[in-house]
């Protein structure tokens, strides 16, 4: 569990990153999770779109994938989800 001093670190972080992953009329998937517990791995912080045409809310979709992955979910603001976990090969983000 992230303290709230660690969400911000993470979240200004991740203001510069660009969306990896899209989220659409699929929903999530077992697919979508797979990859992006890959992506997690080796960035440890990654961003995830979801598109207007998904029926689906942001914050249960920000669940799904933060569950389905074993990640943390930094933040969900607009159509941005926030996904941080740290990494056991490639850790480069040092929380304070």
């Amino acid at each position: 569990m992230l303290t709230g001093k660690q969400k911000r670190y993470l979240r200004s972080l991740a203001h510069h990153l660009d969306p990896i992953f899209q989220v659409g009329k699929g929903g999530v998937n077992e697919h979508l999770i797979r990859h992006i517990e890959e992506a997690l791995e080796v960035r440890e912080l990654i961003k995830v779109t979801v598109l207007n045409n998904s029926g689906e809310d942001r914050d249960e979709v920000g669940q799904q994938l933060a569950e389905g992955a074993g990640a943390e979910l930094v933040q969900v603001i607009g159509k941005i989800i926030v996904l941080y976990k740290e990494s056991r090969d490639h850790k480069t983000i040092e929380l304070p």
